[in-house]
Parts: structure tokens; sequence; C-alpha cells
């Protein structure tokens, strides 16, 4: 499996702002990765949201694995963001 070398909350906040920017999503940019990384830092206030939102797993999600792990991973991952 591979293993990411940047933090889900600035994955998360890069997808936001290339949302944004991008033609693909609700922006006008063909080619945003420029814009994407001079705004994402922008984002992660968002990025916050969305982690402490999905921390808590659905209950087809905690029959698929054990919570205690989904949940652990994101309280890591919320810890991650305040690093940045």
């Amino acid at each position: 499996m591979d293993v990411a070398h940047t933090t889900l909350a600035e994955r998360i906040a890069r997808a936001l702002a290339g949302l944004d920017h991008s033609a693909n999503g609700d922006g006008v940019e063909r080619s945003a990765s420029a814009s994407v990384d001079e705004t994402w830092p922008g984002y992660l206030d968002q990025a916050d949201a969305i982690l402490r939102t999905i921390r808590e797993p659905s209950a087809q999600m905690a029959a698929t694995g054990d919570p205690r792990i989904w949940a652990a991973m994101v309280e890591a991952a919320i810890a991650e963001r305040e690093t940045i």
C-alpha cells in the first residue's frame, strides 16, 4: 500500500483549492496547479472541518473494519494539521 508524503489536511486543502480554481471544478483555469500551489493554505480551516466531520465512521464503515482504528487515524490527521 502506498503511503502519502503530505498530510491529509494538505491533500484535502489542495483538492478544495483545485475545485475552486480548475475548469474541472467551479473555476475557469485549464491548468490550475500554480494557483493550487499558491492558495491551498487558505483552505486548511475547511480541511480541518472535514477531518473533524469524518472522524466518526458510518455504520457501514464500522461493519467493514475496526471503528477505533478509523477514529484514531483521523485524530492523528487532525493532530498533523496543527503542525502545518
